[in-house]
């Protein structure tokens, strides 16, 4: 039964269920035949060479990668504790000091028990000894410090302290984390020691649902609702609990591989505006007007990245300096893409790409990034062959048809519909192998003529782009404009914001901090002069476009601009004040900006809605998100406080407050594994997999998501100077957004890059007539400013 259910039981499909849980002539000539070698040819030196190289650099691959694998499976003990504990057990056997004369006489013991020949030499039998007990020794050491770590990391009593008073038994905990934590753990050190993510109990999830539900339903509502459960938990509830709980004991993470696989693979949609993200750059400053050089750097930096991924590297993220969270998103960050399948997607992770892929005018190019050497191209190399590019690709655009320059848009369709078209038009010949190599790229970059004059602009073109210059598919696109601005579009499945988010901060520090570009804003030159490799040229690629596939593109083009056209986002810089004016009303600005949209809202609609704020739950295995639902009965009896004239400013301000901690318990809830919604949607997908049918389960998983929130981080890197000091203010990111979850509803995200102005991104749709975005912000502005004069001196 359990694995019939992890295996994937396909659910039916439910159009409901996946909107609530997601979220040709002229071309042929420069077509080559291709150049298949023969068996002479293959034994000539150069060849053979060659396949050294080769061989050499994947054994090279394969002895850091199985390194790695020991090193991590290891942690947090050391194998240099292997070393010192055999070479202290040969010295004591050998010199045998009178001092631990009880312990000599224990290891020559164990020589006779272990019935080594009396003709060997003392001094190898010494070293027989010593290895077997530094062995065994290590062996047992590491499991006790895996145990005792992963219990200790299960300690979640600090969360809910304050960070500036800690009490004796967090104090005495973070002391032992600390020492129990290995000596500078790699990239995935820690994931063997972080606990795995607890089923909570059936009762306490529905109490918790039961209360978030009253403030946004009727009376009646919430008693039919609670008379289900009760149904519910009297019949299916512990059936589908043990499953869960079973499956608890043998995999990571009971929920996250469930959904990434329904939540995400298995829905339907078309993913601009409605699955992928984006993150913009600098808000104001650019290093260089140049786009081939700004591309240039960006590609290289990002490459460097992928490189500490690859190698292990990155140091793991930790919380408050002493708790590791889960770093296993990093993995297919990079040269990853959606395929996009009938009934359910699946993700393609190519470990081996050394390619990207560039998109220029329509036309696409493929540049291999290493040399002959297997060294990734310095950036002027990179600049060399994307201005070769920009220049071919505008001497050949006037030639390409409109349909040949908008593939892209065919990843804009419904997931199924894509899908055929794919199988279809692109299963066989020319169009098969440069479908691959944009799939198999390490990421795709393209070049827009497009200049942005605003940052919504620019949030609009990177969620959505013109309809064909965004492969959606792709792990993420780097997206450059004409007048240098750049950012990303990222594909929700393989990784969340946070990782992604992470990525990108390490990109454009080195922009600000380092010296990247030269007086006239090309791309600097290294300090050493490296010898020169050899460099394969960039490789434009080329489509087939049949009739009936020219009519498919045109039609995509058509759809996906009508949803383009649709989206209303608005991307604001607010600058009256920040996350330093919220901490001084002694609140959290999470849990500050919470409120301001729930006061905003109900300004707008006079209703209260159910709102989901995303939270992480990587202090576990495989931990990816949970919900917080922050309109709570707290949030609600401020909001219609504080919209009455007759109720004076100290209730106003305790109601906030009030508010304001409980939403803080909320979202530490809901990081420790108490959440209510991946335990319901777990139950959910169990339920469905045994072909059972739940009223209750159907009804809570697909209530609407009318409001849909999160937050950015910032300065996840520790080895950053301060956002805060002036010289940065023009160059703090400004984070990046997504498309609304509900029709009627609104997507807002926001960040705060420093004390003094943090940037927000709203989106609903115009076909709404009860939605506005830029009525939103204006009233989420006033409810800031209301908010924050409850705490100022009359």
């Amino acid at each position: 039964m359990l694995r019939a259910i992890y295996r994937g039981a396909d659910i039916p499909s439910s159009s409901t269920f996946y909107r609530a849980v997601r979220k040709m002539a002229e071309a042929r000539i420069a077509v080559a035949e291709p150049r298949v070698n023969t068996i002479e040819e293959i034994t000539t030196p150069e060849t053979w060479k060659e396949v050294f190289k080769t061989f050499r650099s994947t054994a090279t691959k394969r002895y850091y990668k199985v390194r790695n694998l020991i090193y991590n499976g290891v942690w947090p003990a050391s194998l240099s504790n292997v070393r010192l504990t055999v070479l202290t057990c040969i010295f004591l056997m050998l010199v045998e000091p009178s001092i631990t004369s009880s312990v000599n006489n224990w290891l020559w013991g164990i020589a006779n028990v272990l019935y080594i020949p009396k003709s060997f030499p003392r001094g190898l039998q010494a070293v027989i000894v010593s290895c077997i007990i530094g062995i065994i020794s290590f062996i047992v050491l590491m499991i006790l410090r895996q145990s005792f770590l992963r219990l200790l990391l299960s300690y979640r009593g600090w969360m809910y302290e304050n960070p500036k008073s800690h009490s004796l038994m967090t104090k005495l905990w973070c002391g032992g984390v600390k020492l129990l934590s290995g000596y500078k753990p790699s990239l995935y050190s820690c994931q063997r020691s972080l606990p795995r993510l607890p089923v909570p109990a059936v009762k306490d999830t529905l109490n918790r649902l039961y209360e978030a539900l009253k403030p946004h339903c009727t009376e009646e509502e919430l008693k039919e609702i609670k008379q289900l459960g009760k149904e519910f938990e009297n019949t299916l509830a512990h059936k589908l609990q043990n499953v869960l709980i079973i499956k608890s004991w043998f995999c990571q993470n009971y929920v996250s591989d469930w959904w990434e696989k329904y939540a995400y693979l298995m829905s339907r949609g078309p993913l601009p505006n409605n699955s992928n993200y984006y993150i913009c750059d600098e808000c104001y400053w650019m290093p260089t007007d140049k786009p081939v050089s700004r591309a240039a750097c960006l590609v290289y930096s990002l490459l460097l990245f992928k490189r500490l991924i690859d190698r292990e590297e990155l140091e793991p993220l930790v919380i408050r300096n002493t708790v590791p969270i889960c770093m296993a998103q990093y993995e297919r960050l990079y040269s990853s893409a959606r395929i996009p399948g009938e009934n359910t997607d699946r993700i393609l992770h190519c470990e081996e790409s050394k390619h990207i892929v560039v998109h220029v005018k329509g036309l696409y190019y493929k540049i291999d990034v290493c040399d002959s050497k297997n060294q990734f191209l310095a950036p002027t190399t990179l600049e060399e062959q994307v201005n070769w590019i920009v220049k071919d690709a505008t001497k050949h655009a006037e030639t390409q048809s409109d349909s040949e320059k908008s593939v892209a848009a065919l990843t804009t369709l419904k997931r199924s519909q894509w899908a055929t078209i794919r199988q279809k038009y692109m299963g066989t010949g020319l169009n098969k192998e440069t479908r691959r190599l944009i799939e198999r790229a390490i990421f795709v970059l393209t070049l827009a003529d497009y200049e942005p004059k605003n940052l919504t602009e620019k949030g609009k073109f990177l969620l959505h782009g013109d309809g064909k210059s965004i492969w959606f598919d792709k792990s993420f696109h780097l997206i450059i404009f004409g007048n240098g601005a750049a950012g990303l579009n990222c594909e929700h499945t393989v990784a969340d914001a946070p990782a992604m988010a992470h990525m990108w901060e390490y990109i454009l520090s080195r922009e600000v901090i380092e010296k990247l570009f030269d007086e006239n804003g090309y791309c600097m030159p290294f300090s050493r002069v490296f010898k020169q490799a050899k460099v394969k040229p960039p490789q434009r690629l080329i489509w087939e476009i049949t009739p009936d596939l020219d009519n498919i593109i045109q039609e995509a083009l058509t759809l996906t601009k009508m949803s383009n056209d649709d989206l209303d986002l608005i991307v604001y810089d607010h600058q009256k004040f920040g996350k330093g004016a919220m901490k001084k009303c002694m609140i959290s600005p999470d849990a500050f900006v919470q409120l301001a949209i729930q006061l905003a809202y109900y300004k707008d609609s006079k209703k209260f809605v159910q709102t989901y704020e995303a939270s992480m739950t990587r202090l576990y295995q495989g931990g990816r998100t949970e919900t917080v639902r922050s309109c709570t009965t707290e949030a609600k009896d401020f909001v219609l406080n504080m919209v009455q004239s007759d109720v004076d400013k100290t209730t106003k301000k305790a109601l906030l407050q009030r508010a304001a901690e409980k939403h803080q318990n909320l979202y530490r809830d809901a990081m420790n594994g108490k959440g209510i919604d991946r335990h319901l949607f777990a139950l959910y997908v169990a339920c469905k997999g045994l072909g059972y049918e739940s009223e209750f389960l159907h009804k809570i998983i697909t209530r609407p998501w009318t409001l849909s929130t999160s937050q950015t981080p910032h300065t996840q890197m520790s080895s950053l100077p301060d956002a805060n000091l002036n010289i940065f203010d023009d160059k703090l990111c400004t984070g990046g957004g997504f498309g609304p979850v509900s029709d009627d509803g609104y997507g807002f995200s926001y960040i705060f890059p420093s004390e003094k102005r943090f940037f927000f991104h709203v989106s609903s749709k115009h076909s709404c007539p009860q939605t506005s975005s830029e009525r939103f912000v204006e009233l989420f502005c006033e409810s800031m400013e209301d908010m924050v004069a409850l705490f100022s001196e009359d």
